[in-house]
């Protein structure tokens, strides 16, 4: 022991900070301090990445501070988001029998619960004033949160906390296998394990980015493994917690359909033929391979289903494109030129446009992009997801978490970078009027473009740096 503590004091050093500083963010931070926020979560990067840089070789001791860190939130209440107020109520009508997706918070009973009052207050006007967006498996978590809860808003949020720990484990276990599998370093997977950004938006903040991704990297672990089948299945049910991962199916055409050459081949109709019927094979794979992952989908939204399910749901999703503005990029560009030239704000149509350019960049990555491998497909969905963003309405510091996964198992770390840079979003609690700073959010974008567009075109430049080397 004494020799542990030798050989790894500075380590034991920062994990003592690192759980100081945790505690402050957890339990004595309001999100209207923007510097207090920003020099926590600084301290936190610089903690978390030194520690991984000392010990990248001790798997187990960096996992253990991963999981200790997580514990701190345990009883927390989420300081940076409001969103678990609506996950307990749309928990809390499955256990009494309603549809969610039927109605509007507002529009209910206060005396359904004991709790209804301060969940409706606590998740504020604009949630409780519109339909739940949350798909079935979501729903299944927040039903199982209310359930074991006990009707206590602490209660449920210490097993919603302890699911989403445990979906972390999972990405752990899946991300290093898959990692050892395509002979990267297994330490890169603590970039998104230990990462700040992850323990503080899934486990502190309690959003369920981290289910989804569980599932996906399972589904993409087994795909590499050849066992399309069940990766088919878990791939639906991921879409099921988030509908992100819908974006990534057309990115699987090539990976089932790898071209064969034929040269060096002897000019014989036989083997060309048989060529032939494993292309035609590999079609049929990708065909059963959506409609499992399609099948899967729909199984979980049937208990739902309704006309009026349809109407609704559509209605919530509508909104991301068409209403809602947050921490944009590209966007934010667009809209400017639209107050230009319209005088008004042109949300609505640009809303309407690019979820379309967002297809075509998704087409031209499946068609034109070569995803024959793991690594390749990796790489496709990180740039597939990545461009959905930046041209996206609404981007949530959360959302992040999905790039940054990806970028764990390609040579891309633009996404680490936006994992720090994306707290810069939060400067707009620090005024009554939830005014976003723009220039905060320039800085965001423009480094995280600028250092994506030279590993694209100029990676030398970055290879003096520990995390590209």
């Amino acid at each position: 022991m004494s020799d542990f503590l030798k050989n790894h004091k500075f380590s034991i050093l920062l994990l003592l900070a690192g759980i100081a500083f945790y505690w402050s963010f957890a339990y004595d931070l309001d999100r209207s301090d923007f510097i207090k926020l920003i020099s926590l979560y600084t301290g936190l990067f610089f903690i978390s990445f030194k520690i991984i840089q000392l010990e990248k070789t001790n798997f187990w001791f960096l996992a253990g501070i991963a999981i200790l860190f997580r514990l701190i939130f345990i009883i927390a209440t989420p300081n940076l988001s409001q969103d678990f107020y609506r996950f307990i109520w749309d928990g809390t009508l499955i256990l009494e029998g309603l549809n969610p997706y039927l109605s509007v918070p507002k529009e209910l009973p206060t005396s359904l619960q004991p709790i209804s009052q301060e969940l409706i207050q606590g998740m504020g006007s604009l949630s409780a004033g519109n339909y739940t967006s949350y798909p079935p498996v979501n729903q299944l978590l927040f039903a199982i949160s209310a359930l074991l809860g006990g009707k206590s808003i602490l209660g449920s949020l210490v097993v919603m906390r302890l699911l989403i720990i445990l979906a972390d484990l999972g990405i752990l276990y899946f991300g290093r296998k898959l990692l050892l599998k395509l002979d990267l370093p297994v330490h890169q997977i603590f970039w998104f394990i230990l990462n700040p950004f992850i323990i503080i938006e899934l486990t502190g903040n309690l959003h369920f980015e981290g289910v989804m991704l569980f599932f996906l990297v399972w589904s993409v672990y087994l795909l590499h493994q050849k066992k399309w089948i069940r990766s088919a299945v878990l791939l639906g049910i991921s879409v099921s917690v988030k509908l992100l991962p819908l974006l990534f199916l057309p990115l699987l055409w090539k990976y089932f359909l790898k071209k064969r050459s034929f040269k060096n081949l002897p000019d014989n109709a036989l083997i060309k033929n048989k060529i032939k019927q494993v292309q035609e094979l590999n079609f049929q794979q990708l065909f059963t391979y959506y409609l499992i992952a399609g099948f899967t989908i729909l199984i979980s939204f049937l208990p739902f289903i309704s006309s009026e399910f349809i109407t609704n749901f559509s209605a919530s999703i509508v909104l991301w494109f068409q209403k809602f503005e947050f921490n944009a990029s590209i966007y934010y560009v667009i809209r400017w030129i639209g107050f230009q030239l319209k005088g008004y704000n042109i949300i609505e149509t640009a809303g309407k446009i690019l979820p379309l350019i967002v297809m075509i960049i998704l087409a031209a990555l499946a068609f034109f992009r070569k995803n024959n491998t793991t690594e390749r497909l990796l790489s496709t969905m990180l740039l597939g997801v990545s461009a959905y963003f930046l041209l996206a309405t609404t981007v949530h510091p959360w959302y992040v978490a999905t790039p940054l996964l990806l970028s764990v198992f390609t040579n891309f770390r633009f996404a680490l970078i936006w994992s720090f840079l994306v707290i810069l979003s939060y400067s707009a609690y620090s005024n009554a009027e939830f005014k976003e700073n723009f220039w905060l959010i320039a800085i965001e974008y423009i480094l995280v473009i600028g250092i994506f567009l030279l590993e694209i075109f100029r990676p030398r430049l970055l290879s003096r740096f520990p995390y590209y080397k």
